[in-house]
């Protein structure tokens, strides 16, 4: 933190608030924050520190003594039925150690149950029911009051238009709970974004809490927006006692009963805290696997009981704490921007920071994707720059910090010509990314050769990225057909590169040349050719040369074959380069022939077209396909009126929004896929 305030007297109480009052105007007004979420709580315990030292200091004004502001002016101002506080904060197993402690003395227990659950990385929201239907939905604000965004929360599906609350004896009740984009529909939604050539989304909390706010409803429908449903802020009930309201977690139960998505299935109850500990520890050691974003668990105690006993601060409940994960975000300073080459010719930026650690993972290569994400985020050399690790492990610049510019910092200017081969760059209308199109770039060359040798193309175990690298750089690679005429006996005696080596890479090579033609297809990276189209491909002629022949017309009258793939596949087989690089390919061995399986026409699938979307649970994606092809079946890239069935797995997305739209698709589950195919 002495790259931001260098010269801060932390011993002076009221320069602390200064500091913690513009931060937060900052984050919560102007929703552009320059400290990352740990530095922040830093400067925050600081001052609780010092203010628990000198009580008599202590003033209404002071950020310890209320809830910063988010309020906008785009929605109209609600108040909530109870303030929405923030959550006290903890890093390690002493500060939950101490908060237990803290915990026992208010109860007077000598130990305390504890109900643990995920602290979901989101937008936070209030959601009011009145006689078992939603009446009011409102964003967090200053904790007080919020933004009216009833029309918005109820396009998420996830979030019920009505509940029988009036089973539990429940006339109103008020929950809160948190918005969020899963990891796969942020990844579908920044993909979108591509399409379209804009800047991508930083983050998933960024994309929910924006979404909140936009004016078009139809739009919010369209992010595939989810909730979670979590606390139980206030109710007012028939006279009787309930018994499921006991406990925080008898009131997710009733959530999750009652139709909410609560973290009824991820929480946990412990009797005392070193469980707790323990349990905390090895979530966070599982977060990248689950399909949204945490930053942190939330312990809270069950019994409600002592929840109002213990009470609360102006600032937080005593009764609940958050445990905070290694930081995502962290500052540090953009030194250089190196321009890559890929294999299709697209140069792609990479950010060169000051090597800075964010969540147990050390970072100092972000890409910057194109050009106009470097506009976009005002990027210039030497700044100061925001940086995120996102929970798939790919760490992005959330933006530049203008504010800490000292003037020495300098423009960065995009190449006019490619960095390996010198060619002229070009971008196509309508595109963001600048491309090398010299087809013998020597970048181009080691890429395509990269992705050929792959585990998902040709296959060619053994090989991997750096032995290409490596092979090309000493000659012995210097297009795809080199890689079967590979000088083996070279190889011998090269570190790395004893007989088994030598023996298992000579077999892997030669067991590609009868890999099926889809793979080949796949394998040469022709732009948006992916596995699906290339068995589209392999299953409409009968020689990989028969697509020289076919115009574009032709091609887009295959299945699922649109304008830019046709263009594609079209521009590729006019190459005379890419002509003889398939017939050196096939005197060299490999199979170029479809050898087309012919549908089974009394298998189970015959004739029916098949599309697969969300996460499988007991098949693997690739086996449920090949399931779908071996009983006569079809598959296809995309939801249309061609479809028949939509097998839909967890955390299904924006497919089976469309699919829903089309009468004539059957939606299945996974249990009923195996079924109709007799496997069950």
């Amino acid at each position: 933190m002495k790259h931001l305030l260098p010269e801060i007297p932390v011993t002076e109480i009221e320069d602390l608030r200064d500091i913690l009052r513009f931060h937060e105007y900052r984050y919560y007004v102007l929703d552009s924050p320059i400290l990352a979420d740990f530095e922040y709580d830093q400067f925050y315990k600081a001052l609780e520190k010092l203010e628990a030292n000198n009580p008599g200091l202590i003033t209404a004004d002071s950020p310890t003594q209320r809830v910063a502001s988010t309020l906008t002016a785009s929605f109209p101002t609600v108040a909530h039925l109870v303030p929405m506080l923030s959550l006290e904060n903890s890093y390690n197993a002493d500060d939950l150690l101490d908060w237990d402690r803290r915990v026992r003395e208010g109860s007077k227990e000598k130990s305390v149950e504890y109900s643990v659950e995920p602290k979901f990385d989101g937008a936070s929201i209030s959601l009011i029911y009145e006689d078992d239907l939603l009446v009011r939905a409102a964003t967090r604000g200053d904790g007080v009051q919020g933004d009216d965004i009833t029309i918005n929360i109820r396009q998420i599906r996830s979030v019920p238009l009505s509940a029988k609350f009036s089973a539990y004896g429940i006339q109103q009740i008020e929950i809160r709970g948190e918005v969020l984009l899963t990891k796969k529909n942020f990844k579908r939604f920044n993909d979108k974004l591509a399409e379209q050539n804009l800047p991508p989304l930083a983050n998933p909390r960024n994309a929910a809490s924006g979404s909140l706010r936009i004016k078009d409803p139809a739009e919010v429908r369209r992010r595939n927006l989810e909730a979670f449903l979590y606390h139980i802020s206030y109710h007012i009930d028939n006279g009787e006692p309930n018994s499921t309201l006991l406990t925080h977690s008898g009131s997710l139960k009733m959530l999750w009963d009652l139709g909410f998505r609560s973290p009824e299935h991820e929480k946990r109850v412990f009797n005392g805290i070193q469980d707790v500990i323990e349990y905390c520890r090895e979530f966070e050691a599982g977060r990248d696997d689950l399909p949204y974003e945490i930053d942190g668990m939330v312990v809270k105690v069950n019994e409600v009981s002592l929840q109002e006993k213990l009470g609360m601060t102006t600032h937080h409940p005593r009764w609940a704490i958050a445990f905070k994960f290694k930081a995502r975000q962290a500052t540090s300073r953009l030194r250089a921007v190196e321009f890559q080459v890929g294999r299709t010719g697209a140069i792609t930026p990479v950010a060169k920071i000051d090597p800075v650690h964010i969540g147990g993972v050390t970072v100092g290569s972000i890409s910057l994707f194109n050009e106009e994400v470097i506009k976009e985020k005002g990027l210039r050399l030497g700044d100061m720059v925001l940086v995120e690790r996102a929970g798939d492990v790919i760490p992005y610049i959330v933006k530049s910090l203008p504010e800490l510019r000292n003037g020495d910092e300098q423009p960065i200017k995009f190449p006019q010509r490619c960095p390996q081969c010198q060619s002229q760059l070009f971008k196509e209308e309508g595109e963001a990314v600048w491309r090398c199109i010299n087809i013998d770039c020597p970048a181009q060359v080691v890429e395509r050769i990269i992705h050929f040798v792959s585990k998902d193309a040709m296959d060619i175990r053994n090989f991997g990225e750096a032995n290409v690298r490596k092979f090309y750089e000493m000659g012995f690679l210097t297009d795809i057909p080199s890689i079967y005429s590979l000088p083996l006996d070279r190889l011998r005696g090269m570190e790395g590169f004893g007989e088994k080596s030598i023996t298992n890479l000579t077999s892997a090579i030669e067991n590609s040349k009868q890999q099926p033609l889809y793979r080949l297809i796949f394998a040469l990276g022709i732009r948006y050719v992916g596995e699906t189209t290339a068995k589209t491909l392999a299953q409409s002629i009968d020689h990989l040369m028969d697509l020289s022949k076919l115009s574009t017309e032709e091609l887009q009258n295959m299945e699922d074959v649109g304008v830019k793939v046709a263009a594609s596949i079209y521009q590729f087989f006019r190459n005379p380069s890419n002509l003889q690089m398939l017939g050196e390919l096939e005197k060299l061995g490999l199979n170029l022939q479809s050898g087309k399986k012919q549908s089974f026409t009394g298998g189970a699938l015959a004739g029916q077209t098949f599309l697969f979307t969300g996460t499988l649970n007991r098949l693997k994606r690739s086996d449920a396909e090949a399931m779908v092809e071996e009983q006569g079946g079809k598959l296809l890239s995309g939801v249309s009126s061609k479809l028949n069935y939509l097998v839909v797995g967890d955390d299904a997305g924006s497919k089976l929004e469309k699919a829903k739209k089309i009468s004539q698709i059957h939606i299945i589950s996974e249990e009923e896929f195996l079924k109709l195919i007799g496997k069950d």
